[in-house]
């Protein structure tokens, strides 16, 4: 349980990366865009977590090297635009055969899935950009276009806008509550820094799906001759 909770702390990953953070957490981002099985590797609270750690105040007080963040703001969206375009050419080369697999701690068919209904609901353009604040969705998401056709130029565009959006945001939150916060509370900011920016970037998500509900509710009842049920009609053929 605790090398599980272990790989989910972005702290941890840090520490253990040591002088070569940096590289490592170019690395993470790539896998856990790109690779089916990067989903349970940290990523918000990695990039809120590289950024806080780009100070060096702070990175001296937690007795790790301080990050390069000219490095990581130009490396980092970089490697989050092309492993999720990886994960794009791999669902349109393979298609379904990806996921075709049984349940394992690694794979759940449950989070394709997920994807597959985030895809459909909000429409490829919105659903590759805001699946990049969504865990787990922000990892199948990618394949899952590939699988249902999207076009590698289209799919390219909209994954730009969001890599860059989704990795920007969180970094430049970090490096920001790096400079006004004890670096001995620093633990303190991260997980809620992360809870903050997925909580706005879920509200987009929150307003379609109440407009999917009202444009359903608004449908109106077929009544056309074509659509009339023939009186005496039980169904039956």
């Amino acid at each position: 349980m605790d090398s599980l909770l272990n790989l989910l702390d972005p702290t941890w990953w840090l520490t253990l990366l040591g002088a070569f953070a940096t590289i490592g957490v170019l690395a993470i981002i790539f896998a856990e865009t790109g690779l089916l099985l990067g989903f349970f590797l940290p990523g918000d609270s990695l990039l809120v977590a590289a950024g806080i750690f780009s100070a060096a105040e702070v990175a001296k007080g937690m007795g790790i090297e301080p990050l390069s963040f000219p490095l990581l703001v130009i490396g980092t969206p970089l490697c989050a635009i092309a492993g999720a375009q990886l994960g794009h050419f791999l669902g349109a080369r393979f298609g379904r055969r990806m996921f075709d697999k049984p349940d394992s701690r690694l794979f759940k068919r449950d989070h394709v899935v997920r994807a597959e209904e985030f895809f459909e609901k909000f429409g490829p353009a919105k659903a590759v950009i805001l699946a990049r604040f969504v865990p787990i969705v922000r990892t199948f998401m990618n394949p899952v276009a590939g699988v249902l056709g999207m076009s590698p130029k289209r799919f390219f565009l909209w994954n730009v806008i969001g890599g860059l959006v989704w990795v920007e945001g969180l970094l430049f939150l970090g490096y920001f509550l790096g400079g006004q916060v004890d670096p001995k509370q620093i633990d303190k900011y991260i997980l809620p820094g992360v809870f903050l920016i997925v909580l706005i970037s879920l509200i987009p998500i929150f307003v379609e799906t109440i407009k999917h509900r009202r444009a359903g509710k608004q449908l109106p009842e077929p009544s056309g001759k074509h659509h009339r049920v023939p009186t005496g009609f039980d169904g039956q053929f």
